[in-house]
Formats: C-alpha cells, structure tokens, sequence
C-alpha cells in the first residue's frame, strides 16, 4: 500500500466517526438534560402511588360527601412538590412518568408543541443545518471511499484532497451554526414555553456533546486535508520548476563566439640597402598574412 492511500485511509476514518456521532445525536433526544418540579397528586387519586399528598378528613371522619368536611393536607412546601427528569432533542421532549407502577416510564411529546410559534422557523432552520451537514459529510465519505477501493478511478489526489476540505469545512460551519440556534431556541421556550413544561433545571446532554464533537472532528479533517493539499502542490510546483531547468540546461548550451578579424602589425628586420617593411592586413581567422613593402 502507497503512502497516498494509507494517508486517505487514515482520512477516511474521522470523517465516518464524524457521520456516526452526527447522526446519532440528531435521533436522539438526550441534547438537554434537567429537572422539573411538578405539584404532586392526591393519594385519593392515584391509589397505591409511592409520591402523593396524603390527607386526613376533619368532621370526625365523615361521609366525604358532606359540605362541611375539610381536608387536612400535611405536606406543606417543598414537600407538596416532587422533581421529575427530563430530556429534549431536535424532534422530541421526553419525561418521568408519575407513577412508574403502570408500565409507563416516561411519557413524551413533540418538542414543536412547546417551542413558541414565533420561533418554531428558526428549529425549522437548526434541523436543516443538521441534515445538510450530515449530507456533505457523506458524499466527502463516499468520494474518499471510491478513491480507497480503486485508486484508478475519480479524481486525481490532489484535487481530491481540496475537494474533501472544502465539504468538511462547510459541514463543520452547518453544524456548528445548528448547534448554536438550537441552544438559544431551547433557551427561549424554557423562559417562555407553557408552564406544564418549563424545567427548573437544565444543562446539555450527551447528544450535544457528541455533535460538538463531529464538528471538532469535521474542523480537524479539513485542515489536515488542506495541509496535505499544500504541501503537495509545493511539491509539485518544485518538481517542475526543477525539471524545466534541467531540460533548458540539457538543451540549450551557449554557442561559442567566432573570433573578430583581427589588425596583425609587425616590423621585418630589414638589411642594408632595402627599405624597413611593415605587415599590416586585416587578417581572417586563419588567413596567411600578406607582406607588403613601403
């Protein structure tokens, strides 16, 4: 195995981590987390209820039918009230049922019946945020994939390195943007969603935390991605240039100047009785010098 696939191979891994933490945080109904205080029931209406107000009647035990009789309830402050676990997601809000003797452990409902109608569009926008991100997140899965099972198909490296940073990147972005409109909607229907749901306490659960994590894992995918990218694409840009030079140095040496005509100029001893002879000429390369007499 070249180093190339082994790169997209170890790629290929958080990038389906990413899809998996996505998709289940996106099912499940755990992204908030809390505790709601909800008056308890009469023990007359719910026999054989663990958590009820018990009460004793006055008038010296009468029929209950009868107008004068009070009902003297012991409970009194915190007591009359009991703390019931919640949960909430994108689709769902779920919570401990009263009593847990008939079969029912929880009981839930939509989480748009308590989202305020003015901002049920923006959940609408946060649950699209998801899908699309999820979306891009698995057509990066699929490309790289492709590219593992037969290197000789698709794109060329590089170009798949770039492609696969730019979706990544835009998933983590989604997500995060997603991540962030749900919590201030949450926030909002817990300060003004009706009153039989409003928790008294609540914090992110681990849905929320596995989302953040896909998009760290998203963010971490496309900057390796990118790096990769680069370095490559220096490299290559190197090899050229490399390349170039050698073959303008292979193919094309410097000729070498012809030699200017030169002035060759000599004085001949000369013996009694003759004139002195000088030889001047403009001479070519090569050329025989020719004498001449003054």
């Amino acid at each position: 195995m070249d180093r190339a696939r082994r790169q997209q191979m170890l790629t290929l891994l958080p990038i389906c981590l990413a899809l998996a933490f996505s998709l289940t945080a996106v099912g499940s109904s755990h992204w908030c987390e809390g505790t709601r205080r909800v008056a308890k029931p009469l023990c007359q209406d719910r026999p054989g209820m663990l958590h009820c107000i018990h009460f004793s009647e006055g008038s010296g035990g009468t029929d209950q039918r009868d107008s004068q009789a009070v009902q003297y309830i012991w409970e009194t402050g915190d007591d009359m009230f009991m703390q019931r676990r919640f949960h909430s997601g994108l689709w769902q809000t779920c919570e401990e049922a009263l009593d847990s003797s008939e079969g029912e452990w929880e009981t839930c409902r939509s989480f748009w019946s308590v989202v305020p109608a003015k901002e049920q569009g923006v959940l609408w926008l946060s649950i699209g945020a998801e899908v699309l991100s999820i979306i891009l997140m698995l057509v990066s899965a699929i490309l790289l994939g492709s590219r593992v099972s037969s290197p000789s198909s698709g794109l060329p490296g590089i170009k798949m390195d770039i492609s696969i940073a730019i979706l990544m990147v835009l998933a983590g972005l989604l997500s995060m943007v997603a991540h962030m409109m749900y919590t201030t909607i949450f926030q909002i229907t817990v300060n003004l969603g009706p009153e039989d749901w409003r928790p008294q306490k609540w914090d992110h659960g681990w849905s929320y935390c596995l989302a953040w994590g896909s998009f760290a894992l998203c963010m971490m995918v496309s900057v390796v991605t990118m790096s990769r990218y680069t370095a490559a694409h220096l490299e290559a840009t190197e090899k050229q240039r490399t390349q170039k030079i050698s073959q303008h140095s292979q193919h094309h040496f410097p000729e070498p100047k012809a030699p200017e005509r030169i002035w060759e100029m000599r004085v001949v001893p000369i013996s009694a009785g003759h004139a002195p002879m000088s030889v001047s000429n403009h001479l070519p390369p090569g050329a025989p010098g020719r004498v001449s007499m003054c």
